[in-house]
């Protein structure tokens, strides 16, 4: 008698193999959101794909922004019309600088050694096609147990400004059971990682401006410049230790109940792995603090300066005193924090502090959101992660990123689970981004499983 579970297995391997293809090809276009590049052409190919593997689309482009896809797959006359999967993805990818640190070109894929490497492989165009490859892995064998639907927005990377109008607009078009979200990986111990929840973020310019030009520095014993300013202000939001010193800056935040911190406590953690995969140079910040890197990564905020620019940064020396300076700050919140709250909590602190001339502004906002971790399909997809993958899981109630989780369980109402196609040396938003294909198989064959399971339930 023929192992059902062993023919799906071939046959999801065999899919998975055929749709790399289909894969390179989306890997060639260079849709960087940041930097408006090649979007029209890439919304295309999507839609023809979702198409190709026998779903109807909608483009929708009438609330601004990049256009948001939409996909819709019936279920066999055979399968359960009651319940519906919706399935999360982005069709843009981070910028791939800088480009000298990469091994290959970043939008021309590389199959080495099993591992594939092209910017958006982790994050996250590969996780789409491989989702594609799970539906025709079905609709070959058996017909589609359920009826599923894909939201592919263009915005992801570059913090989904315009994506929940289209949710409000179009709650009923996307409504659905439950939602699989779109990023994850093993661990450096190859256990699957799966998150029931996401931080959100805040993300802040803070600039100043001292004079119309920038000014001869043998005039520093007498003028000031936005350069020292600014490090000044900020230096005076976030001291040695990393204390955030912003009044009010906690002030919103849900804490987590018993439970919930002692799940992340049994969570695993891998310090020196960490230290490694990065090259770091410093102590952790939890351990200078005697702190649980596990409790902070899941329930503290943070506030991390992302870049500055002020005067003369070229070659050899230029002696002058900036006219101007401008910094990126970058908040990751928990639970009931907003942007909106922490901009208006930065301001006050700067006019307190004597730095009223500090421009801030609030670029993009999303809140944080997290599923709860004993909700049944939470666990249907843990269960079927470890047989698709014959290997040990671990369920983070929140990951230390940030994506439009908020919104969805907003006007969607449903668990959200996120799980992709990862491992942990795929180096998502850095050059060298790379997936294995043996995880994209497995993966491949996951999303088989957990089709079959959650039509059932």
């Amino acid at each position: 008698m023929i192992n059902e579970r062993e023919v799906l297995k071939e046959k999801a391997a065999y899919f998975a193999q055929e749709s790399l293809e289909t894969l390179n090809n989306y890997l060639r276009l260079p849709s960087v959101s940041a930097q408006h590049r090649a979007i029209p052409e890439t919304v295309e190919f999507v839609a023809g794909q979702l198409e190709a593997f026998g779903g109807k689309t909608k483009i929708l482009n009438d609330l601004g922004g990049n256009p948001v896809v939409y996909g819709f797959f019936p279920a066999d006359p055979h399968g359960n019309q009651s319940k519906t999967l919706l399935f999360y993805n982005h069709y843009d990818v981070q910028p791939p600088d800088p480009l000298e640190e990469w091994h290959s070109k970043p939008f021309e894929p590389l199959l080495k050694d099993g591992v594939l490497y092209a910017r958006g492989t982790a994050d996250n165009k590969g996780s789409l096609i491989q989702r594609l490859a799970a539906l025709k892995t079905l609709q070959e064998r058996e017909g589609l147990p359920c009826r599923v639907k894909f939201l592919i927005e263009g915005e992801e990377e570059s913090g989904s400004a315009h994506l929940e109008p289209y949710l409000k607009k179009y709650r009923e078009l996307f409504s659905a059971d439950a939602c699989i979200w779109e990023f994850g990986s093993k661990d450096d111990e190859e256990r699957v990682q799966l998150y029931g929840g996401i931080k959100g973020s805040a993300y802040f310019e803070l600039s100043t401006k001292s004079a119309e030009i920038d000014i001869h520095s043998s005039e520093a014993a007498c003028i000031d410049n936005s350069a020292w300013r600014l490090v000044q202000a900020l230096s005076s939001m976030k001291n040695q230790n990393n204390d955030i010193l912003v009044k009010g800056f906690f002030d919103q935040i849900k804490e987590p109940d018993e439970a919930l911190t002692k799940w992340a406590g049994n969570l695993p953690f891998n310090e020196e792995a960490l230290k490694s995969l990065y090259g770091l140079k410093r102590p952790l910040i939890t351990e200078a603090r005697g702190e649980d890197p596990r409790q902070a990564l899941m329930f503290y905020p943070t506030m991390t300066l992302c870049g500055m620019i002020s005067g003369y940064t070229g070659e050899g020396s230029k002696t002058v005193l900036p006219k101007e300076a401008s910094a990126k700050l970058d908040c990751r919140m928990v639970p009931g924090q907003t942007g909106e709250y922490l901009y208006k909590c930065i301001r006050r602190h700067l006019e307190r502090h004597g730095f009223s001339d500090i421009k801030v502004t609030l670029i993009n906002s999303q809140e944080a959101y997290r599923s709860d971790i004993n909700d049944p399909f939470v666990k249907l997809v843990n269960e079927t992660a470890q047989e698709a993958y014959q290997s040990e899981t671990v369920l983070y109630p929140t990951s230390p990123g940030t994506g439009p989780m908020y919104i969805f369980n907003k006007y969607l109402h449903l668990p959200i689970v996120s799980t992709g196609v990862g491992w942990a040396q795929s180096k998502a938003h850095a050059p060298n981004e790379s997936i294995r294909i043996k995880d994209y198989i497995d993966g491949t064959l996951h999303m088989v499983y957990l089709l079959k399971e959650f039509a059932k339930n």
